[in-house]
């Protein structure tokens, strides 16, 4: 808490180690890092893809939300939902038509949360509930400690400030981007992609059948690596070199649902991508 000063006129002033220094200065930065206090350290974040799980319907949803039902009897979930080959569409027509990244990225939120209704209606027997955008970051506290579940859009709300990206014009920050840095803000326990693959390979294994399955690897040579396609946002790399609390995520594959329970318990049941 800041201290106050009452000078010879009677006019108070507050002591802060900020108030007169320039935020800019880098020196000044170092010192405020300080340890990150842990708002919901016992939830778990899981992103389920929109493309590559809500889009393949029925057969690979249904045993999703029955292992996701299990899950939630032991732990405090915050599930993300991508938006699938909508987004993608929407994308498609917003390039065409010259829209902004800004543009295209409050596009995007529409569809993800119609997926995350979706996902909510079928997990509404265990009273799990999806979350509206404009109150959920700052009700999410209050939800968690009161359903097993919450669900929100996963889409970030950079909106009409999303960052410009250095190659082309779909916004960077997407739904893996917003589940990383909500787990991250909130200092969550985990972060588990959901996808319909086992993991990362150093190509797409399923146009090259003699990909390499990558079960571990550190951010730093991931990035060495330059690999063509990543089965995730790839600033996502950034955004774990430069975090606080959430120092790695784990890869899974959706299509086997029981490693989602393997996976908040701590296994190693796909990829594991850390920090460093």
């Amino acid at each position: 808490m800041a201290d106050t000063d009452n000078t010879e006129d009677g006019r108070q002033h507050i002591k802060s180690m900020l108030m007169r220094e320039s935020l800019l200065d880098k020196d000044l930065q170092r010192s405020t890092e300080t340890p990150v206090y842990r708002m919901l350290p016992n939830a778990c974040v899981v992103k389920i893809g929109g493309r590559s799980i809500i889009d393949a319907g029925r057969e690979a949803v249904y045993p999703l939300v029955e292992a996701l039902a299990g899950c939630l009897e032991t732990k405090k979930l915050i599930i993300g939902v991508g938006g699938g080959v909508r987004s993608r569409h929407v994308f498609s027509i917003g390039i065409d038509l010259g829209l902004p990244t800004g543009v295209l990225a409050q596009l995007s939120m529409a569809d993800s949360l119609g997926n995350a209704h979706i996902l909510g209606t079928l997990l509404a027997p265990y009273g799990v509930v999806a979350i509206p955008p404009e109150i959920f970051g700052h009700l999410l506290p209050l939800f968690i400690h009161s359903v097993p579940g919450v669900i929100f859009n996963g889409v970030p709300p950079y909106s009409l400030w999303e960052h410009p990206p250095a190659l082309g014009r779909i916004p960077p920050h997407r739904t893996d981007a917003g589940s990383f840095l909500l787990a991250e803000c909130f200092g969550c326990q985990s972060l588990v992609l959901v996808k319909d693959v086992d993991g990362l390979y150093d190509r797409d294994p399923k146009e090259h059948a003699n990909a390499e399955f990558i079960r571990e690897i550190g951010s730093t040579e991931l990035k060495a690596r330059q690999l063509e396609t990543l089965p995730f946002d790839r600033v996502l790399l950034d955004l774990l070199d430069n975090a606080r609390l959430l120092r790695s995520f784990q890869i899974i594959n959706g299509l086997h649902p029981d490693r989602i329970s393997a996976a908040l318990n701590g296994e190693h049941v796909g990829t594991i991508i850390h920090a460093g």
